[in-house]
Order: structure tokens, then sequence, then C-alpha cells
């Protein structure tokens, strides 16, 4: 009797193991299919889905090294006379009544020479707004493209975006970009006022530029 106990109770031990361990690999089975699935869901999603960025190597823009480079000119703001530069595209009701004209627009495309003299060598334009965006001075908000015309920088842009206090000595501004030569741009301008015609407005303003680009 006890030699069958023992042997039913070895039997049913081991039956009972190989169903446990028969369950514990159904088990370990279903997550396996599981993880497999969503692996599988998740690189046919990823496939599917279109990426909107990705990083390259500045090679494969034959970028070259960077430079430094200095570009001076004069830019002739004019808002006088039968055919001006610069002129009046919006203002705000209290325009007329500031002592700085605050909230002024005005669209320019202003002639950028080698020299000061209006008759100089045009090398580009200076094609943008600049608005009255100070109260208590006369501060303005510059947003400016200067797009060049002239030797190798022909057809290549620079970007401006900053503020100009016009009666200060020495104004400095941002440059934030640029297009063509000047792509990847970074630098500042330096203005300064060359001449200014306090009956007409208008004024001649020396520009220093700095800009790192490729």
């Amino acid at each position: 009797m006890c030699q069958a106990h023992e042997s039913c109770s070895r039997y049913y031990s081991s039956i009972t193991t190989s169903t446990i361990s028969m369950a514990k690999s159904k088990n370990l089975t279903s997550i396996f299919t599981v993880i497999l699935n969503l692996t599988l869901l998740f690189s046919f999603a990823t496939a599917k889905s279109p990426r909107f960025y990705r990083g390259i190597s500045p090679t494969s823009l034959a970028l070259q090294k960077e430079k430094l480079s200095h570009l001076h000119f004069y830019f002739h703001d004019i808002v006088s006379g039968p055919k001006p530069t610069a002129v009046r595209v919006a203002e705000a009701h209290v325009t007329n009544t500031s002592s700085t004209l605050f909230g002024l627009i005005v669209m320019a495309d202003d002639p950028l020479t080698a020299g000061p003299e209006p008759g100089s060598r045009l090398v580009g334009k200076a094609q943008g707004i600049y608005g009255s965006a100070a109260q208590d001075e006369t501060g303005l908000l510059m947003v400016m493209n200067f797009a060049f015309t002239e030797g190798k920088y022909n057809g290549s842009t620079l970007s401006l975006l900053g503020r100009n206090t016009v009666f200060s000595a020495v104004r400095e501004m941002p440059i934030v970009g640029g297009s063509g030569a000047f792509r990847f741009a970074r630098g500042y301008a330096q203005a300064k006022t060359h001449t200014f015609d306090i009956k007409t407005g208008d004024a001649v303003v020396e520009y220093n530029v700095y800009v790192f680009h490729y």
C-alpha cells in the first residue's frame, strides 16, 4: 500500500510539475508573442510615417571652412522728393502727437553704395521695414535684408533684425542670417549716421558689417 501510495504521489507530483511547466511555457510564449507583435507594429508605423528631420554632415552641403568677412557701405534713406526710397505705410492714432512718432511703420528700398555720395557706385539695396518702437526716445525696430548686387556677393543677402536708436553715435544690430554666399551667416552691424537733413528727414548712414559665413 505504501509503495503504491508513494508511486501515486510521485505520479501526480510529476503531472503537476509538468502542468506548471507547460503553463509557464505558454505564458512566456504569449509574452514573447505580444512583444514581437508590438515591435513589428512599431517598426511598421515608423517605416510608414515620413520623418521631417534628419542629421546630415556639413560636407553634404559642400560647406568649407567658416570665415569672417567685413563689409563697408553707405545706406541712403530718402524720404523726401518725387521719388523717395522709404515711404510711410502705417501709423497709430497717436503717431502724429508722439515726440518719437511711436507706431510709425516705413517700407524701404534704400540704395547701398560704396561711398557716401548719392552718385557713388551702387553695391546693393536695403529692403525691408523699420518702425518707431519707443515712446521715450527715437528707437527703431529694423527688419532689413541687405541684397547685394556687386562683385562676388552679387545675388547674396544678409538679414538684419535689431534695435536702432538713431541719435546714438554708433548703433549695433544683429545679423541673424543670409542667403547665397552668406548661408548660415551670423554677426553684427554697426551703424553710424554720416549726414542727416533735419528739414527733409533724408539720411546717409555708414555701415560696418562683420559676419561669419562659409
